[in-house]
């Protein structure tokens, strides 16, 4: 090996002892309680823009909104207990396994596991139930579970605002692992997720998310941005996934952009496992071996990351015309603008990449392995030490004007209003929160498109919500639908009308 080469290796392995604390092969973290769970510092700066818990964690929740603490022991209901709760209760789950689902719909619940000698409280769906955590509430904080064998989600959101999800071990549970949904000002830090068929941690259609220090690996996606703003993607661990980092407008959903988004600090190796996501779904068209992906999102800084090993590229820009697996949706904007690459340490990348990118290569007499690819029209965007990296489709970047986003450490918020439902919204929120996360309008997701089931029930609202309370398999091309029986039966009707009628 020459002196160039050990110089890299010497400098990424000091970069990940002090990124990550721990080599993949490493002990794992010890996680310990949190005592009464997150508590909401005074810290929160405009100038810096930050909130701050302690350490490196940061709280949005707010205080504890009373200090009513209920315990659970194993051989008791998780959910019996927040069925009992009153708004704000801390719900403190012992160490032991539970076979159920858990449904939050009251405002500020903490729902905390505690850890004793190792052990946690275990949510195991045993193969059979769909998710583990599902809530709707606002000042949600969910912390120290592991969660393992559920089919869809492990920890989902569903339009709740200021949420904390932190200390969490997910394992193999199903569609996704952590998947909040049309939420305002949230955390998800200190997690590890793997194998899960979409994405470990997706974060949809919403604002001012920090997704940080987070390990996740053997997953199709590690960690998605997808059709939200305002978010930062930093110091996570993200390992032998199909892609790395994504940040994405999935067509069809009702919010159609994705912006303003932060990818920075991340160590992000050897995202080469085989993709085995769900077949026609978007994420079962990402080459194995893609570190970071930007496809149609706008204003995205990709900065101070190390990214090694991936082998089809470390970075790649797309649009929507060159996606695979992906339906045109005329009101959303295809095309990535306003990419900003900084300084990334990039090594070993490219290595095996894909045959259209090495016909795009050929095609610009271009030799090398890729770091840095982009296909499809991306205007105003920009890069810096460009002589650093192997590049394809980046002759129109200019020369970025700034060098970091240190000035930027967060766009979280103080403890922002909680999200009403007036009656009239109720079936608009249930679509949003609940049904735009498996549902595109017109393009294929985890489930058919809207379009398909308004042809199937046009005027019968009573048999879609029937179905929704209780769904059977229909087509062998698509997984399942879980029942989604938790909603009280005025809320079935009202997302099914909403769902019957919508447009977009």
């Amino acid at each position: 090996m020459n002196a160039a080469k050990l110089l890299v290796v010497a400098v990424l392995g000091i970069a990940v002892g002090l990124f990550v604390g721990r080599g993949q092969d490493a002990p794992a973290p010890v996680i310990t309680a949190s005592g009464t769970g997150a508590t909401y510092e005074e810290g929160f700066s405009a100038e810096a823009n930050s909130l701050t818990l302690d350490g490196n964690s940061k709280s949005v929740a707010g205080p504890p909104m009373s200090d009513v603490v209920v315990v659970v022991k194993e051989g008791e209901s998780i959910q019996e207990a927040v069925k009992n709760a009153e708004r704000g209760t801390t719900i403190r789950v012992m160490p032991g396994t539970y076979h159920e689902t858990v449904y939050i719909d009251k405002d500020g619940i903490r729902l905390i596991g505690v850890i004793e000698g190792g052990r946690r409280a275990t949510l195991d769906g045993e193969g059979k139930l769909n998710d583990a955590i599902l809530y709707s509430g606002n000042n949600v904080v969910v912390e120290n579970f592991r969660i393992t064998r559920y089919k869809g989600n492990g920890i989902m959101s569903q339009a709740g605002n200021n949420w904390e999800i932190r200390n969490n071990l997910i394992i193999d549970t199903g569609v996704y692992g952590i998947f909040p949904q049309l939420g305002k000002n949230g955390v998800v830090e200190h997690n590890v997720v793997s194998g899960i068929e979409d994405a470990a941690i997706y974060v949809g259609m919403s604002d001012n998310v920090h997704v940080a220090y987070n390990e996740v690996f053997d997953s199709v996606a590690g960690i998605e941005i997808e059709n939200s703003r305002h978010a930062i993607v930093e110091a996570n661990y993200v390992y032998n996934n199909t892609g790395g980092i994504l940040a994405f407008i999935t067509p069809g959903l009702p919010i159609k952009t994705t912006f303003d988004v932060i990818i920075r600090n991340n160590f992000v190796k050897s995202n080469n496992h085989p993709n085995f996501g769900a077949p026609g779904s978007t994420v079962a068209g990402i080459p194995a071996g893609t570190g970071i992906l930007v496809m149609a999102a706008d204003d995205v800084v990709i900065e101070g990351n190390i990214i090694r090993d991936n082998k089809n590229a470390g970075i790649v820009i797309t649009d929507h015309s060159h996606a695979a697996n992906v339906t045109i949706d005329p009101e959303s904007e295809p095309n990535s603008d306003r990419v900003k690459i900084l300084n990334n340490l990039m090594h070993n990348n490219g290595y095996e990449t894909i045959p259209e990118v090495r016909a795009l290569m050929l095609s610009k007499l271009q030799t090398g392995n890729p770091d840095i690819v982009r296909v499809g029209p991306s205007q105003d965007s920009c890069i810096i030490n460009r002589h650093r990296y192997v590049t394809v489709g980046l002759e129109e970047f200019g020369e970025c004007e700034f060098t970091n986003t240190y000035q930027t450490a967060n766009y979280l918020l103080p403890p922002v209003a909680p999200r009403e439902i007036r009656g009239e919204d109720r079936g608009k929120i249930a679509y949003l929160g609940i049904c735009a996360g498996c549902h595109t309008y017109t393009g294929r997701m985890i489930g058919p498109p809207v379009q398909i089931i308004q042809a199937l029930y046009m005027d019968d609202p009573e048999g879609l919500a029937a179905y929704i309370a209780s769904p059977t398999k229909k087509r062998d091309d698509y997984p399942e639908m879980p029942p989604q029986n938790y909603l009280d039966e005025e809320t079935r009707l009202a997302v099914a009308k909403y769902m019957l009628g919508v447009k977009n």
